[in-house]
């Protein structure tokens, strides 16, 4: 079967840490694929052999591992290895790229959370990447939760879990306030209920964008 060509096929997935964003991007995958698309799901920091590589470094260990401008250099490093090696390939193919998490991550984590960074992240974002989502989909989700479902996972990488509520309420207001900045792309899905309830808000949303 032939697959169908698309522009304006990358899309993203953001939310706090246990907001259910990584399996909404999985089943978002596996619908697409369902309907004759050809799709690549991906993530950061990740999606390229050396990306993922600088994800355990910037994922694993102690909290203050790194400061929050060295970290900015990792993920941007990453990214650009992800951008080069991995998205850019696939939507030249007409392929939809779906990744979990991408510069927006970045822009709360790094340029609200650890400092007023922001202004870093965006230059960094503007000189080495230069490219933005054609749609990206915000799961909102109550904090405590989000968090209560991160920790029981007890994955090694739980780095930023360990900071606490308190940077999941800052990252949940942040990625609201970033939603609004960037409105021209950011669509907001309520993360609560069940499963296939969040699946089929995402499936509609991106449905009504690739028509």
């Amino acid at each position: 079967m032939t697959s169908k060509h698309v522009d304006g096929g990358f899309i993203t997935f953001e939310g706090i840490d246990g907001s259910g964003k990584s399996t909404q991007a999985r089943l978002l995958a596996d619908h697409l694929r369902s309907q004759g698309y050809d799709v690549v799901l991906t993530r950061e920091p990740g999606g390229s052999v050396g990306a993922e590589e600088i994800r355990a470094l910037v994922l694993e260990g102690d909290p203050d591992r790194w400061s929050a401008e060295t970290e900015i250099l990792l993920f941007t490093a990453a990214r650009r290895d992800h951008l080069e090696r991995t998205i850019l390939p696939a939507l030249a193919a007409g392929k939809i790229v779906i990744c979990d998490r991408f510069a927006d991550s970045t822009r709360m984590y790094q340029g609200l959370s650890r400092g007023d960074l922001r202004g870093i992240v965006d230059q960094l974002h503007e000189l080495m990447i230069g490219r933005e989502p054609d749609l990206t989909v915000l799961i909102d989700m109550d904090p405590a939760e989000g968090l209560s479902r991160a920790k029981s996972r007890q994955t090694a990488e739980e780095r930023f879990e360990d900071f606490g509520q308190a940077l999941q309420d800052q990252m949940r207001a942040g990625f609201l306030a970033l939603s609004r900045e960037y409105a021209d792309r950011f669509c907001v899905i309520s993360g609560t209920g069940t499963l296939e309830e969040v699946a089929a808000r995402v499936t509609s949303t991106v449905q009504d964008h690739l028509s």
